[in-house]
């Protein structure tokens, strides 16, 4: 059925694939750095996996799964306390990255594991939290001067799906503009849009220079102050 009517079926179905096939290399005690509802939880197997998130975000869902909630500054842990961070979809919302990447650090073990999902390509959303973009030269420069080695980093989508996921996006957003609307036309409208995308990604050359996501592993390789 997310086939027929997900009007993000080409962004979802890349994030999960990303985080799906890199889950494995995380274990022992997991920090989820803005947690939200843990909506990847059933794919980790480690021993404990502790939610993070910020108390005022632009994100106002009321089904969130927190653990602790921390200041935007300071992760109330100890230093060297977690064998494995995952955070997706966070950082474009995080205005001090620096300072926050500092206390990532901080927390994670030598030879600790990272996963993170950070946008490319995608609208202004939890507004107004959300202050930037990055490509996979930007991130991996971020990862690697605060004490990070990337492992594997790959884009979530082609150029092909790309262009179809903003297509549907624009017309699930902007043309079926109620929830009226978006009930009785969205798996009318949407679906053609998805298959001729997943036809046309075949068919054409690959290109992955605009995309969605970067899926990012990284380890842990130096402390930093």
């Amino acid at each position: 059925m997310g086939f027929f009517i997900n009007p993000y079926f080409f962004i979802r179905r890349g994030l999960y694939k990303g985080i799906e096939k890199n889950a494995n290399a995380l274990s022992g005690t997991l920090l989820d750095f803005g947690c939200g509802s843990k909506p990847y939880r059933k794919l980790f197997n480690v021993n404990e996996y502790v939610g993070l998130d910020i108390k005022e975000s632009g994100n106002h869902k009321t089904n969130k799964e927190v653990d602790v909630y921390y200041d935007g500054i300071t992760i109330p842990f100890d230093s060297h306390v977690f064998d494995s961070i995952f955070s997706s979809e966070v950082f474009e919302h995080v205005f001090n990255l620096d300072e926050v990447m500092k206390e990532i650090n901080r927390v994670c073990k030598m030879e600790g594991k990272l996963l993170i999902t950070v946008p490319f390509v995608w609208d202004e959303h939890e507004i107004p939290y959300d202050f930037g973009r990055y490509t996979s030269y930007g991130i991996k420069h971020v990862l690697e001067k605060n004490g990070f080695e990337v492992l594997n980093l790959e884009k979530s989508t082609t150029f092909v799906q790309t262009i179809f996921q903003l297509w549907n996006s624009y017309l699930f957003q902007n043309v079926l503009s109620n929830k009226i609307l978006k009930a009785i036309f969205t798996p009318i409208l949407l679906p053609p849009f998805t298959l001729l995308g997943i036809i046309l990604n075949v068919i054409l050359p690959k290109n992955k220079d605009l995309y969605h996501n970067n899926i990012v592993l990284a380890q842990k390789v130096n402390d930093i102050s």
